[in-house]
């Protein structure tokens, strides 16, 4: 087997991963769940010294040798590309990639609310889209700074580890930067996004204390900023934001949060009845109220917000995955299986 071969099923059979293991079949990711390729060999020490070299530069190798694991992008012909991370386990390299479509799907391509094509036409603030690893939220966030490249002429500059959707320029500008190739460090990268007349950010994930610090900075001078969080729901995302800062910072980044936040997209991509996966979204979108909310450290509140906004475009997670059940999209099962709070959606689905 070679990686072209591995590359291309993932392609033939809409996988949206592929992972090598000494000891287990090259194994994709279908909709969600683990399948094995059968028909080939289990992977070897030697066949994935060799399928993950193949795809390295000397450089990328003598890095994964010293951290004993690597981030980096990788692009099969002008077919697809690939972010891929190389690790270390039991002492055997291992690879987990993930398949990224050279075409960039709009927003209504992705069953996504129609109330996210508003936040492409923002002149300033601060958007995250939060959930799990794996649910979708770089293809949401590819898809609305796709829209504003073609839609408004801006610098748009997207920081990130590595540069998965590639855009190409259309009305506006889009300077890509990947860590280790163009920036030493997200640190450097963050501070030398504002000399270089950006009109929109794009930081690809949120990890510490001082890429949230710069993203809130950025933000504040009045630039539109895009991220990513790993959280449940936007209430999570309130919290987890400002639980990174020290104590006596809190009060002060409450009010630069409440001053900047325009919305949070908390998605999940579900297991639909047809095949494929269908989007569930939590919508916050930062009204006067849920300013209030946030500055006056109420973030437990925001639930209740979104329940009574749905005219504004608000959504509960819940409210999505009924949608989604009522609608034949989704199981039942599915959707109990993926809300965090299973008692509140059973009682609205009935028995």
């Amino acid at each position: 087997m070679n990686i072209q071969q591995l590359l291309e099923e993932v392609i033939k059979r809409g996988a949206s991963d592929l992972h090598l293991m000494v000891g287990a079949l090259p194994t994709l990711r279908v909709d969600g769940t683990l399948a094995p390729l059968e028909g080939y060999t289990p992977v070897t020490e030697e066949i994935i010294t060799e399928l993950v070299t193949s795809i390295l530069t000397d450089e990328q190798k003598e890095i994964l040798e010293a951290n004993r694991e690597l981030d980096f992008s990788f692009a099969l012909g002008d077919v697809a590309r690939f972010r891929v991370n190389v690790y270390h386990q039991k002492g055997y390299l291992a690879a987990a990639l993930r398949y990224i479509p050279m075409q960039i799907r709009s927003v209504q391509e992705l069953n996504l609310p129609s109330i996210v094509n508003n936040f492409t036409r923002m002149p300033q603030g601060f958007v995250l889209v939060t959930g799990p690893t794996g649910h979708g939220k770089s293809t949401t966030l590819a898809a609305i700074i796709n829209e504003i490249n073609e839609t408004r002429a801006e610098h748009i500059i997207t920081i990130e580890d590595p540069i998965e959707y590639v855009f190409p320029h259309r009305r506006s500008l889009v300077s890509q930067r990947e860590l280790h190739l163009d920036t030493h460090s997200w640190d450097i990268a963050l501070r030398s996004a504002l000399r270089e007349d950006p009109d929109v950010v794009l930081i690809g994930e949120m990890r510490d204390y001082e890429t949230i610090a710069a993203a809130l900075t950025i933000a504040e001078t009045g630039h539109l900023v895009f991220s990513t969080l790993h959280t449940n729901s936007a209430a999570a995302t309130i919290n987890r934001i400002i639980d990174v800062f020290p104590e006596h910072q809190q009060a002060q980044v409450r009010a630069q949060l409440a001053m900047n936040l325009e919305a949070v997209i908390s998605q999940r991509l579900i297991p639909s009845i047809e095949g494929g996966r269908y989007p569930a979204t939590e919508v916050l979108i930062a009204n006067s109220a849920v300013r209030n909310l946030i500055r006056e450290g109420k973030a437990h509140q925001i639930d209740n917000q979104i329940l009574t906004s749905q005219e504004l475009g608000m959504m509960s997670l819940e409210h999505s995955l009924y949608t989604l059940v009522k609608s034949g999209r989704i199981t039942r099962e599915q959707a109990i299986s993926h809300t965090i709070r299973p008692e509140e959606l059973s009682r609205m689905l009935g028995k």
